[in-house]
């Protein structure tokens, strides 16, 4: 199976690449970048895909990838200003523009010389499809041995009143999200064994008083417990955002040197100039968590002040666009379909603000979900795990939509890294997991996981609806008549039917299956 690319004779079985009497050895992973661009010659195939295609359920900075690419143009003797064989297509990926066909072949194994390139780009079609055909799921293990790992425990509150613990919260928050837009940097949940892992451990303290402020901060080499670094900051509350960046830009110095000089730059950069928005955007996340519809709407209107006080804050817009996406779940309004239309704007004008933050395009996704358009959905949350390859909560929503389309069992292994990368992920990752279950017909499994979902977090209307499906599912009459009566207490005038219309599942053999079950306890 040989390949002519330009003046080169391409053999994929030995990796090499051979020009007249001048034969140049490739690596593997060189080899199969070009092997992939071939199966899509005169394309454009984005970095994503090809990471994807290349380094399957492995996770890898972009580093790897551009490395690998500037060995193929130097085997190949190209170059990326004036370019013969591989162009780079600003923001977007790489292209193969040399001509292709089939390579001379020895006269032994002539019959093979006409179909060999057709053979050639199947083989690398079907490689590529078969990696490309669902995000990656990457082994946990991975995420551990091939980057830099970092655990932010919650920083502490020192003082009473709800300011302290949102404030703590916020700045605790701010500050994964800086480390996770550093592409050496993988963030590890701080609770359960994966934590144990993570290489570096940063917690801290937060104490406000009046106007000043007092952030303590320390960095521990969790493989020895020696303390690297540690800092006081004494301010005065004014100088807050600048207190932030100098704990990035400080932390970033400590770690190892897997970090560009252009990364550590980005860290001065902040989501918002106004102090005042700030306060807003996290009185309204310490309430949007709080998932009740009363909340959803306060949060709603402070995320709607801070937009006003700076109507370029990225996540503020976000965030926004999450108590309407939010808002049908919570019944608090007739108009969900309207309330979708404005999510989706606001999302979308978040991030043209700032396409580079990893809960713009997670946000982005969760109202493309709502709204039911589950591809581009999944386009965004993608984009969401290359800016943050351990993202759990992409992962598992990524997980969650394949059950909205009817593929429960492409679900489950997506849940599962989610809860290992994040086994504190809240009572969502249990409920996806739970009807992925429901779905695979593995009603026991389901239970285990949707009681789980209940237990924390027993306002949850899906989650209710989910678990008497599955105690229907399990012949758990009498527990699932209770369940019933739950949600006919909790939610007044609920119909399953109207309910349906506006759940986001796609797949009519699901959604009849979810009626026919509840359906025999009254729903």
């Amino acid at each position: 199976m040989l390949l002519q690319i330009g003046q080169w004779r391409i053999d994929p079985t030995t990796n090499e690449l051979e020009r007249g009497d001048e034969v140049v050895r490739v690596e593997p992973k060189v080899m199969q970048v070009l092997t992939v661009l071939a199966g899509r010659a005169g394309q454009v195939v984005s970095r994503e895909e090809l990471l994807a295609a290349v380094w399957p359920g492995v996770v890898v900075g972009d580093e790897a990838l551009t490395q690998t690419i500037i060995k193929l143009r130097r085997a190949l003797g190209d170059h990326p200003r004036s370019p013969s064989y591989i162009e780079t297509i600003s923001k977007r990926g790489y292209r193969l523009i040399a001509p292709t066909g089939s390579a001379p072949a020895p006269r032994r194994r002539h019959w093979l010389a006409p179909v060999a390139v057709t053979v050639m780009l199947l083989a690398a079609a079907g490689f590529y499809y078969r990696h490309t055909s669902g995000p990656s799921v990457p082994d946990p293990a991975e995420v551990f041995e091939k980057a830099l790992t970092v655990t932010v425990v919650p920083f502490e509150t020192v003082g009473s009143g709800a300011e302290q613990g949102y404030l703590a919260r916020g700045i605790g928050s701010d500050l994964m999200t800086d480390l996770s837009r550093l592409s050496g940097v993988r963030l590890i949940s701080p609770t359960g064994d994966p934590a144990k892992r993570a290489r570096y451990l940063v917690s801290g303290s937060v104490q406000r008083e009046t106007g000043s402020l007092r952030i303590n901060v320390r960095l521990i080499d969790a493989s020895t417990g020696a303390q690297l670094w540690s800092h006081r900051y004494e301010r005065p509350f004014g100088d807050l955002f600048a207190i932030q960046s100098e704990i990035s830009r400080s932390l970033t110095e400590q770690l190892p040197g897997r970090i560009s000089e252009a990364e550590r730059a980005r860290l001065a950069k902040r989501y918002t100039t106004s102090l005042e928005a700030y306060d807003c955007f996290l009185r309204a996340q310490a309430l949007f968590l709080v998932r009740r519809g009363e909340e959803n709407t306060q949060a709603r209107a402070l995320y709607a002040k801070a937009v006003e006080l700076d109507p370029k804050f990225a996540r503020a817009y976000a965030g926004l666009a999450m108590t309407y996406a939010m808002e049908q779940r919570y019944e608090v309004s007739a108009g969900s379909r309207d309330a979708w239309r404005r999510a989706l704007e606001l999302a979308e004008a978040a991030r043209q603000i700032d396409d580079e933050l990893p809960d713009v395009h997670w946000a982005l996704g969760f109202v493309q979900v709502q709204a039911r358009r589950h591809r581009e959905a999944i386009r965004s949350l993608e984009r969401a795990i290359e800016l943050n390859r351990s993202y759990a909560d992409a992962y598992a929503f990524i997980g969650g939509i394949y059950t909205y389309t009817g593929q429960p069992a492409k679900s489950i292994p997506l849940l599962r890294t989610a809860l290992r990368l994040n086994p504190d992920g809240g009572y969502l990752y249990y409920l996806l997991l739970g009807r992925a279950y429901l779905f695979e017909n593995d009603a026991e499994q389901a239970l285990i996981n949707l009681r789980e979902a209940v237990a924390r977090n027993p306002d949850d209307l899906e989650a209710r609806v989910f678990l008497a499906a599955a105690l229907v599912a399990r012949d758990e009459r009498q527990a699932a008549e209770w369940e019933a009566d739950q949600i006919l207490m909790r939610h007044e005038g609920f119909s399953m039917r109207a309910w349906l219309e506006t759940y986001p599942m796609t797949s009519t053999r699901q959604q009849e299956k979810l009626a026919h079950l509840v359906a025999r306890v009254g729903l």
